[in-house]
C-alpha cells in the first residue's frame, strides 16, 4: 500500500506513517518500490521470518531460565 492509503484509517499523519515505514524499512521488515510518483510499502517475508527467529530464540531463553530459577527455589535447602 501506498502512504496515504496506510495513513487513511490511522490517527497519525502521513508524515509520522511515513517516518515509521522508514524504520521498518531499515530493519528490514518492509519493502518499497516506486510507482509512478508513490512508493508503494509491502511486508518483506524474510525481514519477518528473521525477526520471528529472534524472537523464538530470545524466548526460549528466557523461558530456560525462568524455568530454571523456578527449579532451583524448589528444592530443599
Amino acid at each position: 500500500m501506498a502512504v496515504g492509503e496506510l495513513a487513511r484509517d490511522l490517527p497519525i499523519s502521513r508524515p509520522a506513517v511515513s517516518q515509521h515505514l522508514k524504520v521498518l524499512k531499515s530493519a528490514g521488515l518492509v519493502c518499497d518500490r516506486a510507482v509512478g510518483t508513490r512508493r508503494v510499502y509491502h511486508v518483506d517475508p524474510d525481514g519477518v521470518a528473521a525477526l520471528r527467529a529472534e524472537l523464538d530464540t530470545f524466548w526460549g531463553q528466557a523461558l530456560d531460565a525462568y524455568k530454571n530459577i523456578v527449579e532451583q527455589e524448589e528444592q530443599p535447602k
